[in-house]
């Protein structure tokens, strides 16, 4: 039986026309039965142009973050299969394509896109600046975390609708860390992990700040860590979360 697919974009500030032209590119290539913008913060008129393109829209009046945008689209999903991916389309709907395959073929419960992999394919390099600090906080992540990728931010991701039934109670981190943490807990609750290859493109009028997005990374990175270790029972990250106050899971706060 096929599985049915549902994609999320979450969309701050976008690039209209780049949208429309990735939302249909995603139809041929996926031909997922459902695609959901989930849109913060945005006018009146790029509002309307989005509400016109061949998707379901959703709106936050206020910016949510990247996770809680993806986690509110996951949660308003009733597809088989969860899949997001980044409104800039640098990861092109081919390769969404191919993350989503595993997934839908049973050989996964989760698979993540992976820039960084020997066998991508980068089409439009970073700057040097953004290229060592990606490099050095995926190595960095690799030996923090039990799973071990050669890219843990990639715009593109996709997991079972029973594998996010297992993950969304202990996902916290609104922002762009959410990937990280999305990736350690889906490894903590023993869910199958791949990683998949894709084409990129980099996008050089990312309004994102690479020093400062990399510092906030860090720190989700260790909270994703401690996030994991509790799950999986740690002793010593048991008595260390006594005398935190963990914020509320992502599926239970109010993103509108």
């Amino acid at each position: 039986m096929t599985r049915s697919v549902g994609i999320v974009i979450p969309a701050y500030h976008p690039d209209v026309d780049r949208l429309d032209a990735y939302v249909r590119a995603l139809r041929d290539a996926v031909d997922p039965d459902e695609i959901r913008v989930e849109l913060d913060a945005a006018t009146p008129e790029v509002r309307a142009q989005i509400a016109a393109l061949p998707v379901t829209l959703n709106e936050a009046s206020s910016r949510r973050g990247k996770g809680a945008a993806i986690t509110a689209g996951f949660e308003a999903l009733s597809t088989d299969v969860m899949a997001f991916a980044d409104a800039d389309g640098s990861t092109p709907a081919s390769s969404i394509a191919d993350v989503v395959a595993p997934v839908v073929g049973g050989d996964a419960d989760l698979a993540a896109g992976s820039r960084r992999h020997p066998d991508a394919t980068i089409q439009s390099h970073q700057t040097v600046a953004r290229r060592y600090l990606g490099d050095g906080f995926a190595w960095l992540a690799r030996r923090l975390l039990d799973v071990h990728l050669y890219d843990y931010q990639c715009g593109a991701k996709a997991l079972t609708a029973d594998a996010w039934t297992r993950i969304r109670p202990h996902l916290r981190e609104p922002g762009f860390a959410w990937d990280i943490e999305l990736l350690a807990v889906a490894d903590a609750v023993d869910c199958r992990i791949v990683e998949v290859p894709v084409v990129w493109e980099d996008r050089p009028e990312s309004t994102v700040s690479p020093v400062e997005t990399t510092l906030r990374l860090a720190r989700g990175l260790l909270t994703s860590r401690h996030r994991a270790r509790l799950i999986r029972n740690d002793r010593l990250h048991t008595i260390l979360d006594r005398s935190r106050d963990s914020p509320p899971a992502l599926v239970d706060r109010d993103h509108r």
